[in-house]
């Protein structure tokens, strides 16, 4: 089933914002200062500090290396969103190289590039995006040996790639600042994906669980799953409305409740994770 035409051209748009995010960290703050992340980036950085290359050529042609190599092997979908994100981000890359850096202070560059660089990356996974790099070679390897987890050897592949920055720098200090600034993007990024998960759970105990149910249903695109229940104190039965909603319709939901029922009795809960019916789980 395809996507409307209006969900592609916001999720293109969601990418784009997302790889210009990380393009600005990485031109501007990471690799002015020689901060490694690892990755596709990582060895960008390290080809422009030890022999001049631009870092937007680079990362297109390394990505490049990579897709025509693990073609055969990958999916057809996984692919084209990977070009098209790699090649978005190796432009925005290019185009900011020309600006001058924010700073030369190697904590702040390391602390607020990787928030930043950490941000654009969820951003673009948000819309379901990849921005290519070492994310390839890591499927390809998951591809031949399928017990290994992604996230596992983009770690091992990250470290080679930070370790192996000191033999062109020579410093212990930029492989400590990029060790920092790895973490703290990927932090970034698993909080990012965390809270566009997390969504709210409401129960309503109410006697007019018929009346209120159909009034949610016809009004909101939740649905609504109805429940017996028994009160504990004087044993009477009442019904209880179960619904999962986004935290942004919390004060429309409760406003509809009150106004069916004004002794209805409301308790919100919050999930990580909500699947179907109108929820789509960000990874």
């Amino acid at each position: 089933m395809k996507k409307p035409l209006l969900e592609v051209v916001r999720q293109l748009l969601i990418t784009m914002f997302g790889c210009a995010v990380t393009a600005f960290a990485v031109a501007t703050l990471l690799t002015p200062n020689k901060v490694v992340l690892g990755g596709a980036t990582g060895i960008s950085t390290i080809l422009y500090h030890a022999f001049h290359v631009p870092q937007g050529v680079s990362f297109a042609v390394i990505n490049a290396v990579l897709l025509l190599t693990c073609f055969p092997f990958l999916g057809k979908s996984f692919i084209v969103r990977t070009v098209f994100g790699a090649a978005v981000l190796s432009l925005f890359v290019q185009a900011f190289s020309y600006l001058p850096p924010l700073t030369d202070k190697y904590i702040l560059a390391t602390l607020f590039g990787g928030v930043l660089y950490g941000l654009g990356i969820g951003i673009a996974f948000s819309a379901g995006s990849s921005t290519g790099g070492m994310d390839i070679l890591g499927r390809l390897i998951q591809h031949f040996f399928p017990y290994l987890q992604v996230g596992k050897i983009l770690q091992g592949i990250n470290a080679v790639i930070i370790v192996g920055s000191f033999f062109v720098f020579r410093d212990t200090e930029l492989i400590l600042f990029s060790i920092l600034s790895l973490f703290v993007s990927t932090f970034t990024i698993d909080w990012l994906i965390s809270k566009l998960n997390v969504s709210r759970i409401a129960f309503v105990i109410t006697d007019k669980g018929e009346e209120l149910s159909r009034y949610l249903v016809s009004s909101s695109p939740r649905g609504v799953t109805m429940m017996n229940a028994v009160g504990a104190y004087n044993r009477s039965d009442r019904e209880m409305l179960f619904c999962a909603l986004k935290k942004s319709e919390i004060p429309t939901f409760q406003k509809k409740v009150l106004k069916i029922d004004e002794k209805a009795f409301i308790v919100y809960a919050e999930s990580p994770e909500i699947i179907g019916n109108g929820f789509h789980l960000y990874r």
